[in-house]
């Protein structure tokens, strides 16, 4: 099956031409178009965004469709991002699958984003497959999972308020740098002294109900404090940034151990565009034991992507499953299959 995937969730326009064959996707064609105009007001601009995939998205489309050495007549199926995102952004890559689909009479399916990025690492490497433990890290999302099986998703525990990319954009912004500000505030931690800032490491150790849960509102408020107190930002600023990456990492990659211990994994899958940060892959493979292997898909597909959705979209169109023309972009959407560790027996 020759799947074309869309994604316009945020300010990336992809598409993705993906052959999936039983439990192996493959990529032929990977488009990815990034909006630096909002490197311009520091964070994403909704009305900017849908507007930039609006005039995108054909292009995309052919490129994608170019790197395959194929046209629309060779494609079986069409997956495209649902949700969760912005409204605006959804809705021009919704609107375009459902137009093309009707067009070229062939089935699709909306894909929730999230569960791209579970697929992510499985495009590169044929070997990852369920059960493991996973942990998705990115600006809009911080969630822990238990994966028993592709499409049985079971909550251990998500961020109580910033998502962890949001905290590394926003500890980078109080640190002057460039939007986004992840790759940059790895780079610069990568200078810094350890010992000069200690940051709380919020419920690191917390009990039930916040075993598993995550909070960075309280280490971005200490992190902006350091700041503000600093007398001379220039001297601190690499040791500020490693301050905070240290202890986002500890917190991330203690509970993620925890989950994979309880639940007897052996394997922890990283998704979302914090996976792209070294120090937290190095870190999680340094806390494991050795019989636990860490599955982390190279930056270009941990980043928003449609190789990822077209891997999703895929295995559920092999499934059988299809949606209609009454699909709907989703700013807010639960992830299918998702349950509570509260609902299950582990």
């Amino acid at each position: 099956m020759r799947v074309l995937g869309l994604e316009t969730s945020c300010d990336e326009t992809s598409a993705a031409v993906v052959r999936r064959d039983g439990d192996r996707a493959v990529i032929e064609g990977l488009a990815i178009w990034s909006q630096d105009v909002h490197r311009i007001f520091g964070g994403v601009v909704p009305e900017i965004a849908s507007r930039a995939h609006l005039l995108a998205i054909e292009p995309v489309v052919d490129d994608a469709l170019a790197q395959a050495s194929a046209v629309l007549r060779d494609i079986d199926a069409i997956a495209v991002t649902q949700g969760p995102g912005l409204t605006g952004s959804l809705l021009v890559g919704v609107m375009w699958a459902k137009t093309i689909a009707w067009r070229e009479q062939l089935p699709f399916i909306g894909v929730h984003h999230l569960e791209g990025h579970l697929f992510a690492a499985t495009l590169e490497s044929a070997d990852v497959r369920p059960p493991f433990t996973a942990l998705l890290v990115s600006g809009g999302h911080t969630l822990l999972l238990d994966v028993p099986a592709w499409g049985d998703y079971r909550r251990l525990g998500q961020t109580r308020d910033d998502a962890a990319g949001e905290a590394f954009d926003k500890v980078g912004s109080l640190l002057g740098l460039e939007y986004p500000a992840g790759a940059a505030v790895e780079r610069l931690a990568a200078t810094g002294d350890p010992t000069r800032f200690r940051f709380p490491r919020p419920l690191l150790h917390s009990a039930e109900p916040d075993r598993y849960a995550f909070s960075f509102s309280g280490l971005k408020t200490a992190v902006r404090r350091a700041v503000t107190q600093s007398d001379n930002l220039d001297r601190d600023r690499a040791a500020i940034a490693r301050g905070f990456q240290d202890a986002a990492i500890e917190v991330l990659v203690a509970k993620t151990v925890r989950a994979a211990d309880e639940f007897d994994r052996d394997l922890v899958v990283l998704g979302g565009g914090v996976a792209c940060n070294r120090a937290l892959a190095d870190a999680m493979r340094q806390a494991l034991p050795p019989r636990v292997r860490v599955a982390v898909a190279s930056p270009r597909l941990n980043t928003d992507n449609a190789a990822m959705i077209a891997a999703a979209g895929s295995w559920r169109l092999m499934r059988g499953e299809r949606d209609g023309f009454e699909l709907e972009a989703h700013d807010a959407l639960p992830l299918p299959g998702l349950t509570s560790t509260s609902e299950v027996t582990a």
